[in-house]
């Protein structure tokens, strides 16, 4: 009765979403040896941005930390015009195509593709991508194989967002509560987030950073001050500077933004979601300073790297945003302090890594500017 293997069983288990597509792609190649390779690209609407999210291939990755704009794609917005997947089977037909990713593609003598969309409740939200090193492959034997492959691992990938995002917006709703109190707005957030992001992809390599860890510092980065909702407005707004005693509970917002993640984590039953800990240390340790006299006195290795991001693009913004009791720095003048406290108060390596990106912030500027009329 009992004989039969449930292949996919793997999938029932706690395993990271990276290691399931893996055992999909092992699975599949028993079939179809010549799929070489598995990848996933997630877009954001905000910014219009494609990013490398996952992926599982045999040898060098083509596409690591990479990000491209949808509205530079046209062969991609094809797909989403036509709204059906796109079999190219030869991809030399893209040779005259200056795209980065197309040239790191054809680089690495990838020949032919199954391009599938995928959708949320009808909303794109990223595509699904099969390579192999031959040509002329993806025939109608495969092709059947793969859209229900396709739609499998489409769904892995929504449950494994859905989760997070389900939490990100938990979480965002509480944290919303505090900027109705606070003088942060939601640019503000969006464009911290998106530091985070370019600092995080920066400093990747030195700090063993994938694509889904930038993607997780990028989506709780703006989480980081939860525990303001725990701070009295008499505190939390007040116009002069605060007293040795009002700092002190100032402080305490980090360790009260620890406490309502681990109990929303514990209401929601995710005790065990492999990226709390980002959240939790963001929340926790985006006080602390290089040189130990940050909240909690850790020091430089003892701070998570992702609190180390967050510390330096939530400062950043601060000092280049507009507040009621001060004007914007400019940029210049901002990198500037950034560098003057670097290896004291902020990571070597993330202000450089910011400071590498400018022309990027300034296009992250300009995209989530202040609405004057708040």
């Amino acid at each position: 009765m009992f004989e039969h293997q449930d292949v996919l069983s793997a999938l029932n288990g706690k395993l990271p979403l990276p290691q399931k597509i893996e055992h999909v792609h092992a699975l599949l190649k028993d079939r179809f040896d010549f799929i070489d390779r598995i990848s996933v690209a997630i877009y954001e609407p905000k910014t219009d941005l494609l990013k490398t999210f996952v992926q599982s291939s045999e040898g060098e990755n083509p596409l690591v930390l990479y990000s491209a704009k949808l509205a530079d794609s046209g062969t991609l917005q094809e797909i989403l015009k036509v709204g059906r997947p796109r079999v190219v089977n030869d991809l030399d037909i893209f040779s005259h195509v200056q795209a980065e990713h197309a040239r790191r593609i054809a680089a690495l003598q990838y020949k032919s593709s199954y391009t599938m969309p995928m959708f949320m409740n009808g909303e794109f939200f990223g595509f699904l991508f099969f390579n192999s090193h031959r040509k002329n492959v993806f025939d109608e034997t495969p092709l059947h194989y793969l859209d229900l492959v396709g739609h499998l691992l489409s769904l892995l990938v929504i449950h494994d967002m859905s989760t997070t995002r389900s939490l990100y917006a938990i979480v965002k709703t509480a944290a919303n509560i505090t900027l109705h109190r606070d003088v942060e707005t939601g640019a503000h957030l969006d464009r911290m987030s998106n530091y985070a992001r370019l600092i995080a992809k920066e400093v990747a390599k030195k700090y063993r950073l994938n694509d889904e860890l930038v993607e997780h510092i990028f989506l709780f980065s703006p989480l980081h001050d939860i525990g303001k909702i725990g701070i009295s407005d008499s505190i939390l707004l007040k116009p002069a500077k605060l007293t040795e005693s009002e700092f002190d509970t100032m402080k305490t917002h980090a360790a009260k933004g620890g406490e309502i993640i681990d109990m929303m984590l514990a209401n929601l039953g995710l005790d065990e979601f492999p990226h709390a800990e980002i959240l939790r240390n963001i929340a926790l340790y985006h006080h602390e300073a290089i040189n130990g006299s940050g909240y909690n006195g850790l020091m430089d290795e003892e701070i998570p790297i992702e609190a180390k991001i967050v510390a330096v693009a939530d400062v950043y913004d601060a000092l280049t945003s507009a507040r009621p009791y001060k004007e914007a720095w400019s940029n210049d003048r901002a990198f500037m302090f950034l560098q003057s406290m670097a290896g004291t108060k902020f990571d070597n390596d993330c202000v450089a890594a910011l400071i590498s990106c400018r022309e990027e912030v300034e296009d992250i500027q300009k995209r989530f500017e202040e609405d004057p009329l708040g």
